[in-house]
């Protein structure tokens, strides 16, 4: 069963590549627990099937760059960027797109959060294992308040314009 609207979201740990060390963090991958980082916070998190890919690297993710200014501005708080990688490759990849700490580039390695979600893509036939579905979500206090799964390779829903749509 998956999550749905007006459900709170399952505490788990969620990895990030610190590039700047902080008084909190140190560079490198750091975990941190979801239900600490929604807390208080309204969120904007889209998930893709894989860092590196083609519709998440051409597309996805470059959609969140762009209206991310927008985004802030109809009081979302941070995005996340959640795959199913390691949090070097999340890192990297934000790397390569300029992300900047304009979205969070979180890795859910071993899926433990995506498959307690209920939205894990089982790619193993193509050699790529258990992965994320691609799906957006605007979390308030950890509260699901909008969901948009894609159909099975489709990227329709998920994207920047109509979480920002529907922020209005």
């Amino acid at each position: 069963m998956s999550i749905k609207v007006g459900d709170q979201v399952p505490d788990g740990t969620l990895g990030e590549f610190i590039e700047t060390a902080t008084e909190t963090c140190a560079v490198g991958p750091n975990n941190f627990q979801v239900a600490d980082l929604v807390k208080g916070k309204t969120i904007a998190v889209f998930a893709v099937p894989g860092a590196f890919t083609p519709t998440c690297s051409a597309q996805h993710l470059p959609g969140y760059l762009e209206l991310n200014d927008q985004l802030k501005a109809k009081g979302v708080d941070e995005v996340w960027c959640v795959a199913v990688n390691d949090p070097f490759v999340m890192g990297a990849w934000g790397r390569e797109h300029s992300v900047n700490g304009r979205v969070r580039m979180l890795a859910d390695g071993s899926a433990a959060w995506t498959r307690q979600l209920g939205l894990e893509l089982d790619l193993s036939a193509r050699g790529m294992g258990v992965r994320s579905q691609r799906y957006s979500a605007l979390l308030v206090d950890g509260v699901v308040k909008q969901l948009n799964v894609e159909e099975g390779g489709k990227f329709e829903v998920s994207d920047a314009q109509t979480l920002l749509g529907q922020l209005s």
